[in-house]
């Protein structure tokens, strides 16, 4: 396992500001006081180690299917329900919604092989992820894939109360491999997909899954 790129520069000032912070507290705030010196230093230890898991990158091997449709995300299953897909699709599909904790691997994968159709950033606001209204009033990106087989789906980056940042990598026309990284959401957040109503979904309510291995349906 190795560390995301999208990582290196939080990092580097987490670790920069707690050295900040243990250098003040040994000199000038806390001078001769070991005990509290000793506290933020395991604080800061702490904290730091807490950061670098959550951009942890670890080594996955996706089953390649071109009849699955592979989990984006880590996470849990949050929604599993029929809905009128209004951005881009404009009638019925099936949404599955994968809530991600701060303690979950944050990089998104694509859930398809196929070509991006489709890509728009929305800035907005910072509701909690399970909330219903996130999906469409959070800050978020949408990102259509058509498979091989004509079939596509809508997969929507969201950002929730503690996640700031939305990264996606594709672009519309690119050719894109399942498995492979779509892009990284900063702290705590949720993916929504948008799949054919005839899609057979493979997961259920509460059901943990892993980014780039666990089958969410079969188109």
């Amino acid at each position: 396992m190795t560390i995301h790129k999208e990582g290196y520069q939080i990092l580097f000032w987490t670790a920069f500001i707690l050295l900040a912070v243990n250098v003040l507290s040994v000199f000038y705030l806390f001078t001769g006081n070991q005990t509290a010196s000793t506290l933020i230093l395991i604080v800061s230890v702490v904290l730091f180690f807490l950061v670098l898991q959550f951009f942890r990158k670890p080594r996955r091997t996706t089953p390649l299917n071109d009849k699955h449709v592979i989990s984006p995300c880590d996470g849990t299953v949050v929604v599993i329900e029929e809905v009128n897909e209004p951005e881009y699709f404009k009638e019925a599909r099936r949404q599955v919604s994968i809530f991600m904790s701060p303690l979950n691997v944050h990089i998104n994968f694509h859930p398809i092989t196929g070509t991006v159709k489709y890509v728009k950033y929305y800035p907005g606001k910072y509701l909690v992820a399970w909330h219903p209204k996130s999906s469409t009033e959070n800050e978020r990106t949408s990102v259509v894939i058509q498979a091989k087989n004509g079939a596509e789906i809508l997969l929507r980056q969201i950002a929730g109360a503690l996640a700031r940042r939305i990264v996606w990598y594709a672009k519309e026309g690119q050719p894109v491999e399942q498995g492979h990284e779509l892009g990284f959401i900063k702290f705590g957040s949720r993916v929504d997909l948008f799949l054919p109503l005839d899609a057979e979904v493979k997961v259920k309510i509460g059901e943990k899954t892993k980014g780039g291995v666990t089958v969410v349906a079969d188109l």
